[in-house]
């Protein structure tokens, strides 16, 4: 007896076979077998199982799927004959004992008495075997009863030999009821289900977790790793499946077939292929195929998936229609569909989008999938027309061979493409249990995407011990000449320039390019009344200030009666205290004062106290009544304020709470931030993912925040590595609150070590055993949190690849630490890094979440000069908000940022100001066709003005300047000059004329003139320092960048080193602007 196919030691007492399980199943195969007796099971009057002995080949045979589906367990050497009255079984002593307690469930169940015959250990049975066949010929009413059997099961053994013979000596006739069997484990029950759908999880966790990191490290590194060790490693973390990140119990685990993988031109798309000794090939235009399959409890699931590196156009257009195919064929999958229609849908799919591959297309799209891997009789082909039934589950396999390419390397010359899931056919469709992306972003390398083919030398390197060495992929781009990634990311950002100012003018002729603030109306003064009427005011007998908190009114008294304000109207209140006497004054809003909203004040008629003081002889009194005016106006102007904080909200759909089985979604003792308010201690609470949205509750009642899957714009989940916290981050499109708190962000974490460390004692040593010790506990506490999170998004995001959140693109982004960089984008520095839709910094408050399909275009600043920092000034596609600027981001960042804003398609321009945004923007809104007109945002491309100068110069050799000037007017000019720089003020001391002469010297010239200015201020005995300071100067002051406004499209030049003979000679201003009113030009600051 076998359980998963192995062995297992110990007596019959260590096993147990279900009995509830056994008596369903065996009453749904009687019921099969009478419902369907003469079509299915060859109107056979007994039908014998015999099961072969143990094998360690992995192999599929009907016989031990009976064993496995019927008694929980593998029963080798059995033979198992069914009638209507009676089961037979022979078998060894042990599997005797454990049968035996199957008697009164198979007789409460179909009314058949289980009869045991018991092989002696040197035993043939062929005595026993006369006795089961007596006893089929008694029950029958002909002479050669017809007893079915799987006839393509050979026997294997001696007993199952001898009991071949015997069937086949004439006194039976013999059936095939192959049939009966596969259409009877076609459709799967509860429990078979849940079995298959672990089993899916863990393939689509080891492809997942495992298989794809592995392949994308080797080919990061260009490591040499053969196929056939890529297939052991895999098949390693199946059987031990805590290293895929999955909690299974190993005993319960097992591999349908050996991983494949497969690249280098030699593909195999058949179910039996393996994976060969070859290395793993991944040079351009390559194709990787890996094919994973495991077991839970017996039953199988599959999963498969192409890897496209730096694909063709023909590869690429071959695996989009693959995909569609596939997906085609899934929506198939519907109960009352025949089988044949799910091939058919595929095949309209190639017929419509790329009949020319239809000759490379596979002739199944799949079989059944359960407790074999191809269940025989529901094979997906053209020609099966069988009924799709609610409850069969299929691995849904799809693959194009041998397609030819067009090119020369073996290798590559032809590939193949495979895709294949397992699926659960539902009432309505087919729902996929192997959620393991299949889309082109997520299985399409561009690892050499900057980089061209290179053909390879004719004659390698020799190295000195013989071996030829094959040139790196660096030596070859050395030795052809390539491009630069300099050179090519400046072409690349041309090109996304020309798209960006296509795309702006289209926008801009739109309409408008913004909301306002989003701020609901206010409640203005009339509304807050304190008393309805005269008689609501409460009698007071003595004329003293009082404070009525009930009606949220001060109640004066003036000129001997008590007259009540609204708290709200009081602005202030303050008091003083002199010797014995303490003045009171109380100043109110009325209109005029700053600050105050005039038009809810504004009344026809009213008149308005301004201002009331009063003194008094109690000071204790005195200061209770100020101390209790400012707590009521402090409470009602925070309820005020978010009563109309909670006008602006979008109304959220009710949350559907998940039932008990789902409810297990759950993140238990986690922060959020922002928290609730309250002077209470604060309390960790549970996050919980329910049917369409999250609920984060504590013990406190009044403390709960849901929050809707549709209003969810991002979702992060950020592991503790070198900080305090793992976190899941929120970012929504509408704002709810939080507490008392307005946000768009709401993020739960948990603090993965403690903060607070002793101080005091003696300093322990780092080899101290203690020290140690902590640092390993807390290790593991950080690395239990972690896979505690990771778990819990592996759960959701499970979810939401459910149908109905198809549309929400909802999935926990992972931002890429490596691309991170320090920076201040709002008060404190902090560590900002991208992901793969935005730029985050989640540690530190307030947030940052930036989406990157939201920028327009992004500005780096003060770049050059050797400065150590710069800074980066992003620009919304919406131009009335305002530009985000991260200031003081370190310079060695620089080349990493461009690299990563290049890459995610941005288009970065570079500075050596910081600009004034504001008024750029206003004059792009005020004026768009001008903006457009005048070459988008092209006033920004610095490299554009240097090339634009170098062209001007050219053209302006012959002519010859006048050195008339007197050099303390150069001086004043550069002073000028640099004061407008510095300055927020606009430029009104000098003109255009002066600023292009000024910007028009040469470097010489410039040097000359700092020369002689130094002789006539008695300088000369100046140090060499000095004097190379003072020249760094004043390249400086006159060497600025252009001032381009985006209402001049005119670039001034800049000075240049001379190096030819027209490099000593400065050009004239354009005579436009001669004469003509100064440009509009950005302020900078």
């Amino acid at each position: 007896m076998t359980d998963n196919g192995k062995a297992k030691s110990g007596s019959g007492a260590a096993y147990t076979i279900n009995l509830e399980i056994f008596s369903k199943r065996l009453k749904v195969f009687y019921d099969h077998w009478n419902g369907n007796k003469s079509d299915l099971w060859a109107s056979s009057d007994a039908i014998a199982i015999a099961t072969p002995p143990p094998s360690e080949d992995l192999r599929y045979l009907k016989s031990t799927a009976l064993d496995v589906w019927l008694l929980g367990y593998e029963f080798p050497e059995t033979i198992i004959v069914f009638m209507q009255k009676q089961i037979h079984f022979l078998c060894s002593q042990k599997k005797a004992n454990l049968i035996g307690t199957l008697k009164d469930a198979a007789s409460e169940a179909v009314g058949s008495d289980i009869i045991l015959h018991v092989k002696s250990k040197n035993g043939d049975g062929i005595d026993l075997m006369d006795d089961i066949l007596r006893a089929v010929s008694a029950q029958s009413k002909s002479d050669t009863p017809v007893v079915g059997h799987i006839a393509k099961e050979a026997p294997e053994g001696k007993l199952l030999e001898t009991w071949a013979e015997k069937l086949a000596g004439g006194s039976v006739q013999l059936a095939d009821v192959t049939h009966g069997f596969s259409e009877l484990f076609a459709v799967k029950d509860a429990t078979e289900i849940i079995c298959v759908k672990k089993a899916a999880y863990l393939t689509s966790s080891v492809m997942k977790n495992f298989v794809v990191p592995t392949m994308e490290k080797v080919i990061d590194e260009e490591r040499k790793v053969s196929h056939s060790s890529l297939m052991d490693d895999t098949e390693k973390v199946i059987l031990d499946p805590l290293k895929a990140k999955v909690k299974l119990k190993p005993e319960n685990i097992d591999i349908c077939y050996p991983p494949v993988f497969q690249s280098g031109g030699k593909f195999d798309l058949r179910p039996g292929a393996s994976s060969n000794d070859d290395y793993l090939y991944y040079d351009p235009a390559s194709i990787i195929i890996c094919a994973i399959g495991s077991r839970y409890s017996n039953y199988c699931s599959n999963v498969a998936r192409t890897f496209l590196i730096d694909a063709t156009p023909a590869q690429s257009k071959a695996y989009e229609t693959l995909l569609k195919a596939q997906e085609a064929a899934l929506a198939a999958c519907k109960p009352g569909n025949q089988m044949s229609a799910v091939f058919k849908a595929a095949v309209a799919v190639f017929e419509k989008n790329a009949p020319e591959l239809l000759p490379n297309l596979t002739k199944s799209a799949g079989t059944g999938i359960g407790l074999e891997f191809r269940e025989s009789g529901l094979n997906l082909n053209a020609k099966n027309d069988r009924l799709i039934k609610e409850g069969m589950i299929f691995n849904v396999n799809l693959g194009l061979s041998n397609i030819q390419a067009e090119t020369n390397n073996e290798k590559t010359k032809q590939f193949s493409l495979l895709l294949a899931d397992t699926a659960l056919v539902n009432d309505k469709a087919a729902e996929i249990l192997t959620n393991c992306s299949k889309a082109v972003k997520d299985v399409a390398y561009s690892f050499n995407e900057d980089e061209e083919e290179v053909p390879k030398p004719k004659r390698a390197k020799v190295e000195p011990n013989g071996v030829e060495a094959l040139p790196s992929k660096a030596t070859l781009r050395s030795d052809n000449q390539e491009m630069s990634k300099e050179e090519l990311r400046r072409q690349h950002q041309a090109e996304l320039a020309r798209q960006k100012n296509e795309e702006t003018a289209r926008r801009l002729a739109g309409g408008g390019s913004g909301n306002g603030d989003g701020r609901g109306p206010s409640r203005n003064s009339n509304e807050l009344v304190a008393y309805k009427n005269v008689n609501d005011v409460p009698y007071s007998r003595e004329l003293v200030i009082q404070v009525d908190q009930r009606n949220e009114a001060v109640l004066l008294p003036i000129y001997g009666s008590m007259v009540p304000f609204h708290v709200s109207t009081v602005k202030s209140v303050t008091s003083h205290q002199d010797n014995r006497t303490c003045t009171i004054r109380i100043f109110f809003n009325v209109p005029g004062m700053p600050f105050s909203n005039d038009k809810d004040l504004k009344s026809q008629g009213a008149i308005y106290l301004k201002e009331i003081t009063f003194r008094s002889k109690d000071p204790r009194h005195s200061s209770e009544v100020v101390q209790q005016i400012k707590t009521l106006r402090r409470q009602v102007a925070s309820r005020e304020s978010e009563r109309a904080e909670r006008a602006t909200l979008v109304t959220q759909e009710k949350l559907q709470q998940a039932s008990n089985k789902t409810k297990q979604m759950r993140l238990n003792d986690v922060w959020i931030r922002p928290p609730f308010g309250g002077r209470g201690r604060k309390l960790t609470g549970t996050l919980e993912a329910h049917v369409n949205g999250f609920r984060y509750s504590t013990s406190r009642a009044d403390e709960r925040v849901d929050i809707m899957y549709g209003n969810i714009k991002h979702a992060f989940f950020q592991p503790a590595e070198k900080e305090m916290i793992t976190l899941l981050h929120f970012h929504l499109h509408n704002h709810i609150m939080v507490g008392n708190k307005k946000t768009k962000d709401v993020q739960f974490y948990v603090e993965v070590m403690d903060v607070v460390q002793t101080v005091g004692g003696s300093r322990r040593s780092a080899l101290d055993p203690d020290e140690i010790e902590e640092e390993q506990r807390e290790r593991d506490r950080k690395n239990r949190i972690n896979m505690e999170f990771q778990n819990y998004i592996n759960k959701v995001n499970d979810h939401w690849s459910q149908p109905q959140f198809k549309g929400l693109d909802l999935e926990f982004d992972i931002p890429l630490r490596e691309l991170g960089f320090h920076g201040v984008p709002y008060k404190a520095s902090a560590f900002i890094i991208p992901t793969s839709t935005c730029l985050v910094e989640l540690i530190e408050t307030p947030f940052l979440v930036v989406t990157l399909g939201e920028i327009e275009i992004v500005n780096l600043e003060r770049v050059g000069f050797g400065t150590k920092n710069f800074d980066m000034a992003i620009v919304f596609k919406d131009f009335k908000k305002d530009v985000l600027r991260i200031d003081s981001i370190p310079s060695t960042s620089l080349d990493a940022i461009k690299e990563w804003l290049d890459t995610t398609d941005l288009k970065y321009y570079e500075s050596r100001l910081n600009l004034n945004w504001r008024p750029i923007l206003k004059t792009i809104i005020d004026d768009p066709q001008k903006f457009v007109d005048d070459g988008g945002w092209e006033f920004l491309n610095m490299e554009a003005s240097d090339s634009e100068a170098e062209e001007t110069e050219e053209s302006d050799q012959g002519y010859e300047p006048s050195d008339a000037e007197p050099e303390s007017e150069s001086e004043e000019e550069d002073s000028d000059s640099a004061s407008l720089v510095e300055s927020d003020e606009d430029e009104e001391e000098d003109s255009d004329e002066d600023s292009e002469e000024e910007k028009g010297k040469t470097w010489d010239e410039l040097e000359r003139e700092a020369t002689n200015a130094d002789r006539d201020h008695g300088a000369e005995s100046d140090s060499e320092e000095e004097r190379r300071r003072r020249k760094v100067k004043t390249f400086s002051k006159s060497g600025a960048p252009p001032q381009r406004g985006p209402s001049s499209s005119k670039h001034a030049p800049l000075p240049q080193r001379g190096g030819s003979s027209s490099g000593n000679k400065s050009r004239p201003p354009p005579s436009s602007s001669k004469g003509g009113p100064p440009s509009k030009k950005p302020k900078f600051r």
